[in-house]
């Protein structure tokens, strides 16, 4: 298999559609469905399945995906590697959860773009556990996440930023007028709350199991900036970072409550592997991530 092969390969599994991959990579739509048959042949397994317009990726497809984002990942290091060059370029792939992404990273990679307009950046979401995945296996250069605690042998992790969390409901919720809010008082509450494997989720319901509380079902939802929406409306309680929520609370259409205990030990880190080469372009988003975020 070639390499180009493989770049045809992932700009039709990222666009679902050849016309659009013909039109990104200058090449004619018949050329693309050459090269894309030819790796199928190769692979002797369907790589897509075409739904009038559009394609898919087969389930053969998906597993394929990473291994060739990681080789076409390898080929561009070894070119930078050989060709020796300390300047920034190439391609940088970030992994971030919406928070860091929303909150933290805008004025870095405004900042990186202006000092380094070579580098072609690609951020990708994804929860905490998706983050250490696409790290281990090359997906991402570098991932940014909230975390407390990253134990993890293959793992270089570096903390930028301790992060508050708060607890927040609707500007008329009854709880916003208590000077200190207990466990207990969320008994029977509604909660509104991001994905379980969220680390401050994991110590937030651990502090109401210890004492006994028991609320309503969980609403939970994948989105901080739907959470927040939800919380805003009088639909329930959620405890979210604060950097997320200080424009709601300033304005008067959220409130914090005030927790007794706001011991949730969360930090902004970056995590990469180990073993990975850190190029250029990689280091200069180090360097400008501690620059930045650390202020």
């Amino acid at each position: 298999m070639e390499l180009q092969q493989l770049k045809t390969f992932c700009t039709v599994a990222k666009t679902k559609s050849f016309t659009r991959t013909s039109e990104i990579l200058d090449y004619a739509q018949s050329s693309i469905s050459a090269q894309i048959r030819l790796l199928e042949e190769e692979l002797q397994v369907k790589l897509f399945e075409r739904m009038g317009r559009s394609v898919f990726l087969t389930t053969a497809g998906e597993k394929f995906l990473s291994y060739a984002e990681n080789m076409l990942k390898l080929a561009e290091e070894a070119k930078e590697i050989v060709g020796g060059a300390d300047t920034p370029k190439g391609t940088l792939t970030i992994g971030a959860p919406e928070s860091i992404c929303t909150y933290r990273l805008p004025e870095v990679l405004r900042q990186y773009q202006k000092r380094y307009p070579e580098v072609e950046i690609i951020l990708k979401l994804g929860l905490c556990s998706e983050l250490y995945t696409w790290v281990r296996h090359n997906i991402v250069d570098i991932a940014v996440l909230m975390e407390n605690e990253i134990i993890d042998k293959d793992l270089v992790t570096e903390t930028l930023k301790p992060e508050s969390m708060v607890l927040v409901a609707s500007a008329n919720h009854s709880l916003v007028y208590k000077e200190h809010v207990k466990p207990e008082d969320l008994q029977g509450e509604q909660l509104i709350l991001i994905e379980k494997d969220a680390c401050y989720r994991c110590a937030f319901e651990a502090q109401l199991a210890a004492a006994g509380v028991k609320t309503k079902p969980t609403i939970e939802i994948g989105s901080i900036e739907a959470i927040k929406k939800f919380v805003i409306s009088g639909i329930g309680i959620s405890l979210l970072p604060q950097m997320a929520v200080e424009e709601e609370i300033a304005s008067g259409v959220m409130s914090r409550l005030e927790w007794s205990d706001r011991n949730f030990g969360i930090l902004t880190r970056m995590i990469y592997h180990k073993d990975k080469w850190l190029s250029p372009a990689i280091k200069a988003f180090i360097e400008l991530s501690r620059e930045i975020i650390r202020m």
